[in-house]
């Protein structure tokens, strides 16, 4: 299949070079008006030009967004039939993909995604009498209003933010800037060159601590490649991990049904009802469709219904920094409940087969084994040939074996 977990995503050559046309145009045969962004990678604009090309060559009519974040795509989704946005999100400067979306602001579903593939065999050109136009939109402004009126913060803050040299310094300093944040920008530079790895993870991002304590910042946020991604830190200058991000977010918002993936930590279950999905923000949303208020995963993906079925970067960005300005943040993580939970990704070139192999359907849902002493989950990542191990337990020693026990079930291949 070409689409993973997060649409299609692979390193830059002719085949990608390709499938952006023959999107354009299978997006053309079924819908008739189509938004199209990017984002700062420097293979961006040479894909997004095909992609157009597709669709124009279809009969499709263009609604150029040019470079913005990948939530601004989906929030303008809804004035079309669909959008499409080309980016390889927190993946190495070297990739590029397409992400596609529905009028509200899903990303397409399996079924959909199938559909797709089967339509890139059969792609057609219309006649001179028949292409379709272009027109260039504002799909930022749009999406920044929306988020003003649902974000405010209480007092002035002080507020860094690390857009990584991506898609996310076109909306997210002057939408906090225009919340009543005062903002220290680090590499909001629009270059296309990546100024630290794009995922944002805490091995990553220790000097935005250090500044933040030096600045004396109430808070900071960060973005990924395309800003479907946020992650912070708190007001003591500490990275603030994305299970805590969560019930943060769940509690701010009072959201009593809480949407989250298989890998996060048993802390929300301490403050809402929650339903599980495998890893990914598309499964994330399509529960949404169907129950809840509020769903994520600690990757960074905060997906808020109210607004859209995207993770929206900007939007957590921004209603993290007024939990800041209202809550001693670094207290509140401090007294809410310990479970430890570990993480590691292992490089794999044969990823989706091991997992497999181990008895799992899906290999990027991968399979999870839990009991009262905790759970650890093993699955294929849909974007890059790793292997991604969670374990999480009432404690430390706890988490140990659980993950020590993934490690053990990995060796020897199966799982009876």
């Amino acid at each position: 299949m070409l689409f993973g977990s997060s649409g299609i995503r692979r390193t830059f050559d002719q085949t990608l070079l390709e499938i952006a046309l023959k999107v354009g145009s299978a997006l053309a045969s079924g819908s008739s008006e189509i938004i199209v962004g990017r984002d700062t990678r420097t293979t961006s604009p040479l894909l997004s030009n095909l992609v157009a090309a597709g669709i124009l060559g279809s009969g499709g009519d263009l609604f150029d967004a040019g470079l913005v974040p990948t939530p601004s795509v989906a929030f303008g989704t809804r004035e079309v039939k669909a959008g499409c946005m080309v980016t390889a999100s927190h993946n190495p400067e070297r990739y590029n993909g397409l992400k596609l979306f529905n009028p509200d602001g899903s990303s397409f579903t399996k079924n959909q995604q199938e559909g797709m593939e089967r339509l890139l065999e059969a792609w057609h050109w219309t006649d001179w009498k028949h292409q379709g136009t272009i027109r260039a939109v504002d799909a930022i402004t749009p999406h920044k209003r929306a988020i003003l009126e649902r974000t405010t913060t209480g007092k002035e803050i002080v507020t860094v933010i690390d857009c990584g040299n991506g898609a996310g310094c076109t909306l997210t300093p002057s939408l906090l800037s225009e919340s009543g944040a005062r903002t220290i920008c680090l590499n909001c530079d629009p270059s296309g060159r990546f100024a630290r790895p794009s995922e944002p993870l805490k091995e990553h991002l220790g000097y935005v601590g250090e500044i933040a304590r030096k600045k004396g910042a109430t808070c900071a946020v960060v973005h990924d490649g395309d800003a479907d991604r946020m992650m912070a830190f708190d007001n003591r200058g500490r990275y603030v991990e994305g299970d805590h991000l969560l019930m943060l977010f769940a509690r701010y918002l009072d959201a009593r049904r809480v949407v989250t993936t298989s890998d996060a930590s048993m802390l929300i279950e301490n403050f809402a009802d929650v339903r599980r999905t495998p890893v990914g923000d598309s499964y994330v949303s399509e529960e949404l469709l169907k129950w809840g208020d509020f769903g994520g995963e600690p990757s960074g993906a905060w997906i808020f219904p109210e607004i859209s079925l995207c993770p929206d970067g900007p939007f957590a960005a921004a209603l993290f920094c007024e939990i800041a300005s209202e809550w001693d943040v670094a207290r509140e993580i401090d007294s809410a409940p310990v479970y430890s939970i570990l993480r590691e990704a292992l490089v794999c070139a044969t990823a989706r087969r091991t997992v497999i192999a181990l008895g799992a359907e899906n290999p990027t849902d991968g399979i999870r084994i839990a009991d009262e002493e905790g759970w650890y989950l093993i699955r294929a990542s849909g974007t890059e040939d790793k292997i991604r191990i969670t374990a999480e337990g009432k404690n430390r020693k706890a988490a140990q074996i659980k993950l020590e026990e993934a490690r053990t079930l990995l060796k020897k291949g199966k799982t009876a």
